[in-house]
């Protein structure tokens, strides 16, 4: 029973990044439903900072990609974008764990910041230059905020969430 327990915390532990980026990826949730109007964030970028940051082994490139794919489908982006924001999102992520000695969740945030602003104005320069998509600035900076000011409570969700996982607070 103890040993089918510990598998049980192992596949969550390790599975349910996975399972949470692709659900946030193909449930596009409409908030304009529900009367907020000007809400919006990129769960999916938070989900891959916090676990390529925290786990050395994060969700996995191949599964980030194909969730990217996926992404591009749902929204109907040109294929490969979402995917490239979403490797690019884990790159800085593994560089800000091999640089930092002692982790501090307000210079992740920062770095998250700055982070996101970068990766939208390298996707914002492929759709408009590339594509000629058109974008519109103001429901993006919007999602920035709000993905931005929501990192900070879903790090701490997350952090619970693995704390339970592994058995630290049974």
């Amino acid at each position: 029973m103890i040993n089918a327990n510990k598998k049980v915390r192992s596949f969550l532990y390790n599975f349910t990044p996975a399972i949470l980026l692709f659900t946030s990826v193909l449930n596009k949730i409409d908030f304009n439903n529900l009367e907020f109007k000007y809400f919006s964030f990129n769960f999916a970028y938070i989900l891959i900072f916090y676990y390529s940051l925290k786990r050395d082994g994060g969700i996995g490139y191949v599964l980030i990609f194909i969730a990217g794919l996926f992404n591009d489908v749902m929204n109907g982006l040109p294929m490969g974008i979402s995917s490239l924001s979403y490797l690019l999102l884990c790159a800085a992520a593994v560089y800000l764990r091999n640089i930092t000695l002692r982790p501090s969740l307000i210079k992740d945030w920062i770095f998250f910041l700055i982070t996101i602003l970068f990766l939208n104005f390298i996707t914002f320069f492929y759709l408009i230059v590339f594509f000629a998509y058109e974008i519109n600035y103001f429901d993006r900076l919007i999602n920035i905020i709000f993905t931005f000011l929501l990192y900070f409570i879903f790090s701490y969700l997350f952090k619970i969430y693995d704390n339970i996982i592994i058995g630290k607070f049974n």
